[in-house]
């Protein structure tokens, strides 16, 4: 009996990798709770492993008196000295109880508080275990699916994969290998919930460490992150060594390095591009492959109003807004694109609009302020607008409009040229509005280049737009 127990203390305590003094304070745990269960809640019990014996000490003490209240508790003096000659009143005197006895039900006591006990033992293990491994790859088979997700089983313990945390083209069969990223550990009444991921833009940056040698060692930095999980990525990268090419480091010889990544993220095209402290510079990069001619900067509102060619509107916005939107959420800064021939139009409407301030002897920040940012609205407003603005009155109003018809405004107006077709209004809404959808496969060259001829096609319905395309870096997460 006692080299059994012993045995099993061991074995328990390596299988389920709980500290043996843990299991004994559980087990001693027990006794003590099943002794209680028998005998009462006052009784004044002491429980201890013996290694010697492989079995347990239980002791019931009780304090000597000269007239017993309570049985349970007291004992009679007389009776004591039976047991040791030399006690005394008030001494307590130990009489040791055989588990054996205890009977049943206090045995079931027992085993209840040591399956709990062990239960919580090895849950606390787990947690202790995982909750230093936040973004570290896991890797796991697929068990089941529920309600909220994918249930992963990783050996000790079992993971959670959330549909919102899954790469939407991605369908999975019980038992499939899968890996992700470890992105929380929750303690729940149940035991510790691991949560995974596979679209969170960390899991790119750690595949990189995984994959290129001269990013775990710290040569080249992964500066930021944007995806579109399953579809396409922009990865910034820079060096610390100027010997190091960042960008040849993560794509390797041949494309080897970044095709294992693309394999892994089931196709996801990947961007790598050079990071830049100056943020136009980074802004040229990020919208890259589209030839940039300007970029102005609004600090204050975090803008950047970026001039293209009217030939490479269609590449600096992507398919369906794809590649403006994923440089605005690299940059964190909001983008609006123009075209080369609609900023000047802008520019000669501002122009035109400071013109009209000083004929109507009013400060030009009226008109902003009162939603007019160009001589092309104001010449479209009804008078009654005009007489809201600070400063106007009918006869300054009416200053305005033959100015307006002295700038050749209300001809431009009668010719349609302010006008918008149907087509490039709804090419032209922002891309914040846009959900973007590409192909789930991996575009090889052959596929690249049919895509960029698709984008030219398409280039018919925005290249004439008449209102900027804009990119949020706070809008909705592409799908």
């Amino acid at each position: 009996m006692s080299a059994e127990l012993r045995k099993a203390i061991e074995q328990i305590s390596k299988d389920r990798g709980i500290d043996k003094d843990l299991l004994i304070d559980t087990l001693e745990r027990a006794v003590r709770s099943s002794v209680t269960k028998k005998l009462g809640e006052d009784v004044d019990i002491e429980v201890t492993f013996n290694e010697d014996k492989g079995g347990f000490d239980v002791y019931q003490f009780k304090r000597v008196v000269q007239e017993i209240k309570d049985p349970i508790s007291e004992i009679l003096l007389e009776d004591a000295k039976n047991h040791d000659p030399n006690v005394q009143v008030d001494d307590e005197l130990g009489f040791e109880l055989k588990v054996e006895d205890l009977g049943r039900i206090a045995a079931q006591s027992a085993k209840q508080v040591i399956i709990q006990r062990m239960r919580e033992a090895e849950q606390e293990i787990i947690y202790e275990e995982y909750k230093d491994r936040k973004r570290e790859i896991v890797s796991g088979t697929i068990q089941r699916r529920d309600r909220s997700g994918w249930i992963i089983n990783l050996g000790r313990t079992e993971a959670l994969l959330p549909k919102e945390e899954q790469i939407s083209k991605e369908r999975f069969r019980r038992g499939d290998q899968i890996q992700a990223l470890l992105y929380d550990v929750r303690k729940e009444g149940r035991g510790p919930q691991i949560i995974v991921s596979r679209s969170h833009p960390d899991y790119l940056t750690v595949l990189f460490n995984r994959e290129v040698p001269e990013v775990a060692d710290g040569f080249v930095r992964i500066m930021g992150v944007a995806r579109d999980p399953g579809s396409r990525a922009k990865v910034a990268v820079m060096s610390t060594d100027r010997d190091v090419d960042p960008v040849g480091a993560c794509v390797g010889v041949r494309g080897s390095r970044i095709q294992n990544i693309v394999q892994e993220l089931r196709g996801e095209r990947i961007d790598i591009i050079v990071w830049s402290p100056e943020i136009t510079t980074y802004a040229v990069n990020a919208l890259s492959p589209a030839r940039i001619s300007r970029i102005t900067v609004d600090e204050e509102d975090g803008v950047l109003e970026v001039v293209v060619p009217d030939d490479q509107l269609t590449l600096a916005i992507g398919r369906k807004g794809q590649n403006v939107k994923l440089a605005a959420k690299l940059l964190g800064w909001k983008i609006d694109i123009f075209t080369e021939s609609r900023y000047g139009a802008m520019y000669k409407d501002r122009q035109s609009l400071e013109q009209l301030a000083n004929v109507a002897e009013i400060p030009f920040e009226a008109f902003l302020a009162a939603g007019f940012d160009g001589a092309t609205a104001v010449a479209e407003a009804e008078d009654e607008q005009l007489l809201a603005i600070q400063g106007l009155d009918a006869e300054k109003v009416a200053d305005i409009r033959s100015a307006i018809n002295f700038l050749g405004l209300d001809g431009r107006m009668e010719e349609g040229d302010g006008a918008v077709s149907d087509a490039e209004g709804e090419s032209n809404a922002e891309v914040s509005e846009v959900d973007a959808v590409l192909d789930e496969s991996e575009m090889d060259e052959e596929g690249d280049l049919a895509a960029r001829q698709m984008e030219q096609r398409d280039s018919s319905e925005i290249e004439d737009a008449e209102e900027p395309v804009s990119g949020d870096p706070g809008s909705a997460p592409l799908k």
